[in-house]
């Protein structure tokens, strides 16, 4: 099927917004990972992907801004307060963007798929849906990765009156609009880190190497 949905047509989103309380409340997109942040690698392998890119942050905001210069890409804080999650960091994405579609992914997984946002835009399409998702496994090890999601534009009244609602988990959000899926075998490419033992951890394989010569 031939996809519509051109990258011009995207803008990218690094979602770096969250407290890192499960990594001692560090800013886990700014923790290194083979000699650069973590949000680097976010930002160079989704910089193809799109038209522009935009990192959202709140906190070390001119660590972000740093990092982000080389691609062009602003700090964009979320709308609300009190780090409400990273449904807040996509209202803050649909509100600033000026392209028709977002496609969102965390700071804190550098080895995401080179072909991640061409893939979502084609399951959009194929279903006529407003967002897309990524899922991998099947069966009993099935999983969503409702971080790494391409939105339509038109969502943001959606998104903001679930918000107002006191709305906070992203699966209840998705399940209340038409949404896609698209499968990825390669489960190591969604690996985040949520701990220093899981960086230390993932920094210590070798699929990164075979990823990047990709």
């Amino acid at each position: 099927m031939a996809v519509s949905i051109a990258p011009q047509q995207i803008t990218g989103l690094i979602l770096a917004g969250g407290r890192g309380s499960r990594m001692g409340h560090v800013d886990k997109g700014l923790q290194a990972f083979r000699g650069k942040p973590l949000a680097a690698h976010a930002l160079e392998r989704l910089s193809p992907q799109v038209r522009r890119l935009a990192i959202n942050a709140n906190r070390h905001e001119n660590d972000y801004a740093a990092l982000g210069a080389v691609f062009h890409a602003p700090v964009w804080l979320d709308l609300l307060s009190d780090f409400p999650g990273p449904l807040a960091g996509l209202h803050s994405g649909l509100t600033h963007c000026a392209t028709d579609y977002l496609a969102a992914v965390p700071c804190d997984s550098p080895l995401l798929p080179a072909d991640l946002v061409a893939r979502l835009a084609e399951e959009l399409e194929l279903h006529n849906a407003e967002a897309a998702l990524a899922v991998t496994g099947g069966h009993e090890q099935r999983q969503r990765h409702p971080v790494f999601c391409l939105l339509k534009k038109t969502l943001l009244p959606s998104l903001t009156q679930f918000l107002q609602d006191d709305g906070r988990k992203m699966e209840r959000w998705f399940a209340c609009i038409r949404t896609a899926e698209a499968h990825f075998d390669d489960e190591t490419a969604f690996s985040n880190v949520n701990t220093l033992q899981e960086l230390y951890a993932l920094e210590s394989t070798g699929k990164i190497d075979k990823l990047e010569s990709e």
